[in-house]
């Protein structure tokens, strides 16, 4: 296949897609999908309207002059694949596909030759276009493996469950209530989300014992609600979107020591959600 046969109209429904800052940058590209941590899973699954398995049957390279904020280190290449299967979507795609992906040369500086290969590609439709897809960012081709799809379904059954948790955005507010008993003390953290979707933190402290905290998903307020297991749809909710630390003006405590408990109780709630861990910007 030569470069004459890129479509120009491809070209241009994806240049705008190609003008955005790389995900990675060229040192990261060679990740392969066993890399992707939980959080990559569920950043990429969550943003494409299409999840399809391809085998690549063509592909060209896009002159560098034609591939608008290409990464140092990177190709871009006009691909020919045919479907495999489509993982998730409710837009139907045709049985071949092309589209255009970025991706790291060789150490001779050449384009990888991919022909052949099992992929996974997180995409967009293009109207009017069954049979061309776009990349929900310029790097989104991962190589496939059954041990990726196996990683990779139940992210998306968790997305789209009826009772997948509300997408937090951030704290609205938080208050610490001292009790009766010295080291006896009570602090809820009520989250803001992207549909007002009701989430509450809730930690208690009483003397002898160490801290405990849940969340909870709905209106109630339960204080024997559980913390989320790491690696699961609750979990990112909360570790890939709330801040490292309080923010001073959602702390609705009166007195300086009920503000230093909710200061520390939401540090404790950090601290047991660990780190939102990327390979990918």
């Amino acid at each position: 296949m030569s470069n004459s046969r890129v479509p120009s109209r491809l070209l241009l429904a994806c240049a705008a897609l190609a003008m955005a800052p790389s995900a990675a940058g060229a040192q990261q590209a060679a990740a392969t999908a066993p890399a992707l941590t939980y959080a990559d899973l569920v950043d990429l699954a969550d943003t494409a309207p299409l999840v399809v398995r391809a085998e690549i049957r063509n592909q060209a390279t896009v002159e560098r002059e034609r591939s608008p904020g290409l990464a140092p280190g990177f190709v871009r290449l006009y691909v020919e694949a045919r479907t495999s299967a489509l993982i998730a979507g409710t837009t139907p795609v045709g049985e071949s596909l092309r589209y255009l992906v970025d991706v790291p040369m060789t150490a001779k500086g050449k384009a990888p030759k991919l022909k052949k290969q099992d992929v996974i590609l997180f995409a967009r439709p293009v109207p009017g276009h069954a049979d061309q897809i776009q990349l929900i960012d310029p790097q989104a081709q991962f190589p496939y493996s059954e041990a990726f799809e196996t990683r990779l379904r139940p992210v998306l059954s968790s997305l789209l469950s009826q009772d997948a948790p509300p997408k937090v955005t951030g704290i609205r507010d938080a208050l610490a209530v001292q009790g009766t008993l010295v080291g006896e003390s009570e602090t809820q953290l009520f989250l803001d989300t992207e549909n007002d979707g009701p989430v509450s933190v809730t930690i208690v402290r009483r003397p002898g014992q160490e801290p405990r905290w849940g969340v909870s998903w709905t209106e109630i307020v339960d204080q024997s609600a559980t913390a989320p297991q790491r690696n699961t749809l609750e979990w990112y909710q909360l570790a890939c979107a709330l801040p490292e630390t309080l923010p001073t003006n959602a702390n609705l405590s009166q007195d300086p020591r009920s503000r230093e408990i909710a200061a520390a109780d939401y540090a404790l709630v950090r601290q047991a959600l660990g780190k939102c861990e990327r390979t990918r910007g």
